[in-house]
């Protein structure tokens, strides 16, 4: 047993640990940042006046941004117009409450040359009103780095609702609608996502990603709803279109839900190395799925189509358009007219490829001309076409029999309920065999045809 002076050194020794700890753990703490939202109310930025708070609002933004704080706007309506958003401009609200109502003076929200953009959790409506020539949206962001707008709801503008020229970032979980041209217009984006939006009633186009010159872009855009996209300017494609890419090559669409598309539920035109998997696209008014001119590399597999004048079209080899995999898709009712008079091959075909593409694996039902398309005229070069059903077709596979058409190889692939044959031959429109599936090449050196069975 320890003596009482042992005792007591021990507990004296002991009652120093503490403080020597606190002292030592007072040395590592480092400061800790409790600022929170700059409240709107605190700017005289209040919401349900019928005032124009533009010049309270603006100083607002560039307070919180110098501070490095977001915006908090609470519930109701804010009118504003011509906002020039700070860097480092963060604005958010309560989603479906927090309202930002353009007052029609120009433009609502503009930005260029920044870091960092950010609104969230806020509504956006244009109410209709005039944009200034310079405007082309009600959310126009130039050269900024990153982007973010979140679980916003946009709507109702006379031009685009976002529109972004060379921007990073991301656009997500929002909805815009009402939009007289697009909802979404990005051009020269660098690095851009566009991820489980809602896109809805717009007058021109849904998502468009285009680059003034062809070249690398690497957009993604997934998991997005878009629904009732008009053509309002008329044309023969350049409008009316879900999805839209322009010169842009590196893009990934995935997973996507289109329907009700004047045109087209995603077409790209003149972008390379472009995916298209696995979207539903329902009742296109033209074509569903488009790769078309001036563009080398396309994959376009795992998709549905129901309801289109064509399924799937790889084309334009006279202007450059080769180099594809169609594999896998579910492609069926498609009707042999469109929505405007055509000079070429018309409409009702499930697929249509003209170069260095492989066929694969896919299934079409009830197309209103020909299931299959191979080249037209002389523009066919190195078509495999294998493993495919069709059902309910006039003509299974048309393919070019034309002075001039390259290498294609028909094999293993089922054919039902086509009257006019299997695989017939055709120059251009015009059909000039028999059904090839039963009796081989018919004589043309430059197909190859095995294996299938009607």
């Amino acid at each position: 047993m320890p003596s009482r002076r042992q005792l007591l050194r021990i507990l004296s020794g002991a009652a120093f640990l503490p403080l020597a700890a606190s002292r030592a753990g007072a040395l590592e703490l480092t400061p800790v940042d409790l600022r929170g939202p700059i409240d709107a109310a605190e700017f005289g930025v209040l919401p349900g006046t019928a005032d124009n708070q533009s010049k309270s609002f603006e100083r607002m933004l560039r307070k919180a941004a110098a501070s490095d704080v977001p915006v908090f706007l609470p519930p109701g309506t804010y009118r504003l117009s011509n906002i020039d958003l700070p860097d480092n401009t963060r604005i958010t609200g309560v989603p479906g409450a927090s309202r930002i109502v353009y007052t029609g003076e120009g433009h609502l929200f503009m930005a260029e040359g920044l870091r960092r953009v950010q609104l969230s959790n806020i509504v956006i409506d244009g109410d209709n009103r005039w944009l200034g020539d310079y405007a082309g949206a009600l959310v126009q962001l130039h050269g900024v780095a990153e982007v973010i707008i979140d679980n916003c709801e946009i709507a109702g503008s006379r031009k685009h609702a976002v529109q972004m020229e060379r921007c990073g970032g991301r656009i997500e979980r929002s909805h815009l609608s009402g939009a007289a041209l697009a909802a979404i217009y990005a051009v020269e984006s660098t690095g851009l996502s566009v991820t489980g939006n809602t896109v809805s009633d717009c007058g021109n186009g849904g998502i468009l990603v285009h680059r003034w010159t062809k070249g690398e872009d690497g957009t993604m855009i997934s998991g997005n709803r878009v629904t009732r996209i008009a053509a309002t300017a008329g044309g023969t494609g350049q409008n009316g279109n879900g999805i839209n890419i322009f010169r842009a090559d590196g893009v990934m669409i995935a997973n996507n839900h289109v329907s009700d598309c004047a045109f087209s539920a995603i077409r790209a035109n003149a972008g390379s190395n472009v995916q298209i998997a696995g979207n539903q696209c329902l009742r296109s008014g033209e074509t569903a799925i488009y790769s078309e001119f001036g563009f080398e590399g396309a994959v376009v597999t795992g998709n549905l189509v129901d309801g289109a004048a064509n399924g799937v079209l790889i084309v334009n080899f006279d202007a450059g358009g080769r180099l594809a995999t169609v594999a896998n898709n579910v492609i069926r009712n498609l009707s042999p007219t469109g929505p405007y008079a055509h000079d070429g091959a018309g409409f009702g075909f499930g697929i249509a490829v003209e170069a260095d593409t492989t066929v694969s694996g896919n299934v079409i039902e009830n197309a209103g001309k020909w299931g299959m398309m191979l080249g037209w005229g002389p523009y066919l070069r190195n078509i495999v076409a294998t493993g495919n059903i069709v059902r309910k077709a006039p003509v299974g596979c048309a393919v070019s029999v034309v002075e001039g058409s390259g290498t294609a190889l028909l094999a293993d692939n089922l054919f039902q309920e086509t009257p006019e044959g299997g695989i017939v031959g055709f120059r251009w429109n015009d059909k000039t065999t028999g059904d090839l599936a039963l009796a081989g090449n018919g004589g043309f050196a430059h197909l190859t045809i095995e294996g299938n069975r009607v």
